[in-house]
């Protein structure tokens, strides 16, 4: 997760968890007057569209005081839905066994985009699994995760 969606996330996570949510990341979109600020929320009873709007207000709250972001931009709050994102290690902890897709920002071995089966995270690296061959990716070095559905289940 790029520094600036951190931060971003460090100081909207008190205010989603205010509506009873959880904040389980950010994905800021920088696309000049069509920029998009999208905020990935949960909840164990699943998340619908009133609870979209209550955090959507929430949230739009703390944007206009903060003013973190000098451009014009759409915010957009969102259930995670089946091919959930992933940001934060415990996020990926929590899927290990499970097919992902990750996109990292520094090649490594001439790739940056991998899809396989996460087979461990071990200290701040994920172990994917592709084509019978093991990849150790830097979680920092992530700049896109997220799990891939599974309709057969």
């Amino acid at each position: 997760m790029a520094k600036f969606e951190h931060k971003l996330t460090e100081m909207l996570r008190p205010a989603v968890e205010e509506t009873g949510k959880e904040l389980l990341g950010v994905e800021f979109i920088s696309a000049g007057n069509h920029s998009v600020l999208r905020l990935f929320i949960d909840h164990e009873n699943g998340i619908d569209v009133d609870d979209c709007a209550e955090v959507s207000r929430q949230v739009g709250a703390i944007l206009d005081v903060e003013d973190p972001i000098s451009s014009e931009y759409s915010l957009e709050v969102s259930s995670p839905g089946l091919d959930r994102p992933l940001f934060e290690k415990s996020q990926f902890e929590a899927v290990v066994g499970e097919t992902v897709e990750a996109k990292i920002s520094m090649p490594l071995n001439g790739r940056r985009k991998f899809k396989g089966k996460l087979v461990a995270v071990e200290n701040d690296s994920l172990i994917v699994m592709v084509d019978n061959e093991e990849y150790e990716l830097v979680i920092s070095n992530v700049d896109k995760a997220h799990l891939v559905y599974n309709h057969n289940k």
